[in-house]
């Protein structure tokens, strides 16, 4: 099963600084079923993300790579969500980063 996998980050990164490594243990991630992602995948292409570093600005998930969240673009993302079960551990978890004004972590497949 290829999954993504989504987790807060305790800090804001800095310029610079660089999220190259698979490390979802590190951020508590939760993992969602690529079935799942992919469609919401297609309904995040404007999002405003970064990819990899705050120094490589995007557009939607970076879906075989690293995506950082802003806080600013969480609400877009529980805004594509519908009421599905499936959506329940990642919609909470975009809660809670909302709540607390931190970024998300996404791991491509």
């Amino acid at each position: 099963m290829a999954v993504h996998e989504f987790g807060i980050l305790p800090r804001d990164p800095v310029p610079g600084e660089r999220y190259d490594t698979y490390e979802p243990e590190r951020y508590l991630c939760v993992a969602v079923d690529d079935a799942w992602v992919e469609p919401l995948a297609e309904k995040l292409t404007e999002l405003p993300v970064y990819w990899h570093t705050l120094d490589q600005p995007g557009r939607g998930l970076a879906y075989c790579g690293i995506t950082l969240i802003p806080p600013a673009s969480i609400p877009a993302i529980l805004a594509a969500l519908d009421a599905a079960e499936e959506w329940t551990t990642l919609g909470g978890l975009l809660e809670e980063a909302k709540a607390k004004g931190r970024f998300v972590i996404h791991y491509g497949l």
